[in-house]
């Protein structure tokens, strides 16, 4: 059975070229980039080369960057390193409902240590405002950490209004854009953000690495000791392969960011144009706000998403929902709850979908219709 994959929000299949470039540097390219002698040289060159790359991918320094094991311990870099480098200038934090839970469960631990944290909320669209930010900033504020763009609805935060107001305020301000980098433009100066963390294997690279963005003049605190890598800000012997393979992803993105993005938006227009002449009762969320334009998350009143997924699956269509399932329970999707409500049947019914590579305009159209077969059966 021919299957077709719309979870690119969870994860992306790397792309053939980048796989070849892994191959090539973990089989040509073992020295330690820390190592004087020549095998060490050859690594630190493509170390430098790759840092250089994505500096370029969002107009930093390369010594702004820091290679790390992927998104999650980016968003703690950030978040703890900010609040152990800050804590003698106040112990205020601000973020929002629908981070990832890499924001949220580190902002509950520093709770749990005796720091104060706003948790925003957000409107129907996901979204929240410049104002919002700035009734809740104190004297007391030390860390802002707003994310780029949301990974379960794709609603998107006006990241450079909230830099403008913090540029003369004391709180660092980090991003969470993992969802975001090699989808749309990102450029850290003219947004105004001191830290922003990405994952490569969101845009066709490999799992387990990622980087954080760190402005000049920003102190944070390790989390990691060892070695003296990376400016003595991360410890630990750096990835080679994986770090040059998410360079060459970072390249691929940047030079078809345009293309994806037009294709993106033919995909959602397919799929709601599907359903309407199915006659599928549904919804798109955040209709009325910007968007990542790879995600696309759409609620179907009248059926379960237990069956829902199951029966898409079995039909050969990879998707997900706005909900965990864990051990038979469904826990409801902390972002549709802040944004609808805990009373709202659409957090049993919402199914994200997300484009990315090795998808077209027919396979599109395929998923579409076996959607529109299962949840019109369903619904009755």
């Amino acid at each position: 059975m021919k299957t077709i994959y719309l979870d690119h929000a969870a994860t992306t299949p790397v792309h053939p070229v980048v796989a070849d470039t892994y191959i090539k540097v973990l089989e040509s390219t073992f020295g330690n980039p820390s190592s004087i002698h020549s095998y060490g040289r050859e690594a630190r060159k493509w170390l430098d080369d790759a840092r250089k790359v994505f500096a370029l991918s969002i107009k930093a320094d390369p010594s702004e960057i820091i290679f790390t094991s992927g998104g999650t311990e980016a968003d703690n870099n950030a978040i703890f390193g900010t609040a152990m480098a800050m804590k003698q200038k106040g112990n205020h934090i601000i973020t929002t409902k629908i981070e990832h839970h890499a924001v949220l469960h580190s902002c509950k631990q520093l709770e749990s240590l005796g720091y104060d944290v706003t948790y925003l909320d957000v409107d129907e669209n996901g979204q929240i405002s410049q104002q919002q930010v700035k009734a809740a900033l104190t004297a007391e504020t030390i860390l802002v950490s707003i994310m780029f763009g949301n990974n379960e609805v794709g609603s998107m935060q006006p990241i450079r209004e909230i830099g403008q107001l913090l540029n003369e305020h004391q709180a660092v301000f980090h991003t969470d854009a993992v969802q975001a980098y090699g989808i749309v433009s990102i450029d850290v100066r003219d947004l105004g953000v001191d830290l922003l963390s990405v994952s490569a294997h969101k845009l066709n690279g490999p799992k387990g690495v990622g980087f954080l963005y760190q402005r000049k003049g920003i102190e944070t605190s390790p989390r990691l000791f060892g070695g003296g890598q990376e400016r003595k800000r991360r410890a630990g012997t750096e990835n080679i392969p994986a770090i040059v393979a998410f360079a060459e992803a970072v390249k691929i993105a940047q030079q078809t960011i345009d293309d994806k993005k037009t294709a993106y938006a033919a995909y959602t227009s397919i799929l709601t144009d599907v359903f309407d002449e199915q006659g599928v009762d549904y919804e798109v969320h955040v209709q009325n706000a910007a968007r990542l334009p790879h995600v696309v998350n759409i609620s179907f009143p009248g059926t379960e998403i237990e069956s829902l997924l199951v029966n898409l699956d079995m039909a050969g269509v990879a998707v997900s929902s706005g909900s965990a399932c864990s051990a038979g329970s469904l826990d409801p999707s902390h972002v549709l709850t802040a944004m609808f409500g805990e009373g709202s049947p659409r957090l049993r019914n919402s199914v994200r979908f997300s484009f990315g590579l090795g998808l077209d305009r027919t396979s599109v159209k395929e998923a579409a219709e076996k959607t529109a077969e299962i949840v019109n059966r369903l619904a009755k």
